[in-house]
């Protein structure tokens, strides 16, 4: 179940990269029509407007959305045959299939709308919510049936909620970017029509608030003395923060190259990624088993 899960994960995080390079090519009309690809066919086909290679990355892209529900698919089926059974675990399992029909959908919305930019925002903002569900599913394969238990008092898991706030906030102000910046997914496409250095300016500004809740949040797990394993989850994560913010540095200086781009999704997927195993480190779940006192089967069995 762990192992699928964390395929779940890697799926979910690898069609938002092959998606912003739909986007930095400008293959996002490559296919006009959703489903098809063309006006009474499925796959591409020669046109005279669309250059071949173009179809074929907008196609290739859709095609990868069969086995992100391959992968969705098995991992709901493990979670069915977990024994016994947990109601958790199959909620988030059934999310991950959910998630990709929807997914599906909003592609091809987006394909009708002409890449409008705030349809690509929601499609993309859409793949992180399934990329942290996802990682949720890893940590729930682990878990037992018992109750959850806290592993930090309530003010620290205030932090990291607040945290998470802000990294939601940090992640819309990068999609504002990506929306007004010269990476439309196609030439014809307006772009949103707000200043890119003003838009950089706030980006930034929530990265260093981000960062400044993550050091607050490291002094606070010390100070309530959290478990190794938190701890660890906590340094990923500021090291993945880390590389991302110098690299969205390095991006802008450089104009937006399109690998830098691309890499950029990939950093903001990990990020998304650090952050839910964060979150979820809060809290275990234990076997029920686990939950009975020492000696207290040893009694039982004597009464």
């Amino acid at each position: 179940m762990r192992r699928v899960a964390i395929a779940a994960v890697v799926a979910q995080a690898g069609i938002s990269v092959t998606g912003s390079v739909v986007r930095v090519t400008g293959s996002g009309l490559g296919c006009p029509t959703w489903p098809e690809c063309f006006p009474g066919s499925l796959v591409p086909t020669p046109h005279p407007e669309i250059a071949a290679i173009t179809q074929w990355i907008e196609f290739g892209n859709r095609l990868l959305t069969f086995v992100v529900v391959l992968v969705a698919g098995v991992a709901l089926l493990a979670a069915l045959n977990t024994r016994p059974r947990r109601a958790r675990l199959t909620r988030l399992a059934l999310i991950q299939p959910l998630s990709v029909v929807a997914q599906a959908v909003i592609g091809g919305i987006v394909v009708q709308l002409e890449l409008v930019w705030w349809s690509v925002s929601v499609h993309f903002a859409v793949s992180m919510v399934a990329v942290w569900l996802a990682m949720l599913l890893v940590d729930a394969a682990g878990d037992g049936d018992g109750p959850p238990r806290r592993v930090v008092n309530g003010p620290v898991r205030g932090l990291v909620t607040t945290s998470t706030a802000v990294l939601a906030a940090l992640l819309v102000a990068g999609m504002l970017l990506t929306a007004a910046g010269p990476h439309a997914g196609d030439s014809a496409t307006p772009r949103l029509d707000i200043g890119v250095p003003q838009l950089a300016q706030l980006h930034a500004d929530l990265l260093f608030a981000y960062l400044g809740l993550l050091v607050g949040l490291g002094f606070a797990l010390r100070a309530v003395a959290a478990p190794t394993r938190l701890l660890r989850r906590y340094g990923m994560l500021v090291a993945i923060v880390l590389a991302q913010g110098a690299l969205g540095g390095i991006q802008y200086a450089l104009g937006v190259p399109e690998v830098l781009v691309s890499l950029h999704v990939l950093g903001a997927a990990l990020v998304t990624i650090g952050a839910a195993a964060l979150w979820s480190g809060t809290t275990v779940r234990p076997a029920l088993h686990a939950l009975v006192e020492p000696g207290a089967e040893l009694a039982t069995a004597r009464t």
